[in-house]
């Protein structure tokens, strides 16, 4: 089966994309209006752009040509807050994808507990086991719908105790869930454990020449 990527609408594309790039982590965000308002809402097009400092880059695309409460409230205050969420939360995930109008918290409608962020404005969300302080960093537009793909730096994280054992994250204690097509989701599952690969150094291999 061949399909030319000119012949299909934005709808149609995105419902084949998204059950191609599979699984996908879920950014569960987390931003404030200038009057107030939480807003929360999922995004599962997410991932590290960069470790030093770190930064994670969330597209956010837009209604009718309209940033939507999340991307516009990011642009205005610069702050935002990062979710990972367990299994345990999914239905809250999933229900907070609702759309609301800008005055109504999605926070608040699905009676969801937060406490002050440390470096931002922002507050976050009390029962994931990961939240991310971040501020906006850059936003770029991609694309003839005006979606953006959103890079804020981490500034501080917030881990559930248990979760880090020497300095890496136990994914099968998080438990965390992904994004499949429609709605969809998924947990980790049966991991696969490799050995660790060697690194080559170059400096060794025959031809080259030590300084």
């Amino acid at each position: 089966m061949k399909i030319l990527a000119c012949d299909l609408n934005p709808q149609q594309t995105y419902r084949l994309i998204t059950g191609i790039v599979v699984p996908r982590p879920i950014a569960w965000v987390c931003s404030r209006s200038l009057d107030g308002v939480l807003n929360l809402a999922p995004f599962s097009a997410f991932t590290f752009v960069s470790n030093k400092p770190p930064m994670l880059g969330i597209n956010i695309g837009r209604k009718a040509g309209v940033r939507k409460d999340t991307g516009r409230n990011i642009h205005e205050t610069g702050e935002y807050v990062v979710h990972i969420g367990d299994e345990a939360l999914v239905e809250p995930i999933h229900e907070s994808a609702v759309e609301h109008p800008p005055q109504i918290s999605e926070v608040e409608l699905l009676g969801l507990a937060v406490t002050p962020s440390d470096h931002i404005g922002v507050p976050r969300l009390v029962a994931p086991p990961i939240a991310m302080e971040c501020r906006l960093h850059q936003a770029m537009s991609f694309g003839d719908t005006g979606a953006e793909f959103i890079v804020g730096e981490v500034l501080a994280f917030h881990i559930r105790d248990g979760l880090v054992h020497e300095g890496k994250i136990d994914s099968m204690e998080l438990n965390p869930i992904c994004r499949l097509a429609g709605p969809n989701y998924a947990t980790l599952g049966r991991t696969i454990t490799l050995r660790t690969l060697a690194q080559t150094d170059k400096s060794l291999m025959p031809g080259s020449v030590r300084l």
